[in-house]
């Protein structure tokens, strides 16, 4: 891996911890409900997700060049 495809992947993971930012500000104080009892889910999983989810986009997008 160059230098030049790490940056290029920590700005697709940084976006998308932006992107999970903003819907957990948008969205605020989440949780799941079910058969195990409740479960409250903060601001960083969200976040957390949408790093992952631009590392996704990264691949996808190294995957077609």
């Amino acid at each position: 891996m160059s230098k030049n495809n790490g940056t290029e992947a920590a700005v697709f993971a940084a976006g998308g911890a932006a992107g999970g930012a903003g819907l957990a500000a948008i969205v605020g104080n989440m949780g799941l409900a079910g058969g195990f009892g409740g479960i409250a889910i903060g601001a960083a999983p969200v976040i957390a997700a949408g790093a992952v989810v631009g590392l996704a986009a990264y691949g996808i997008k190294k995957a077609f060049n």
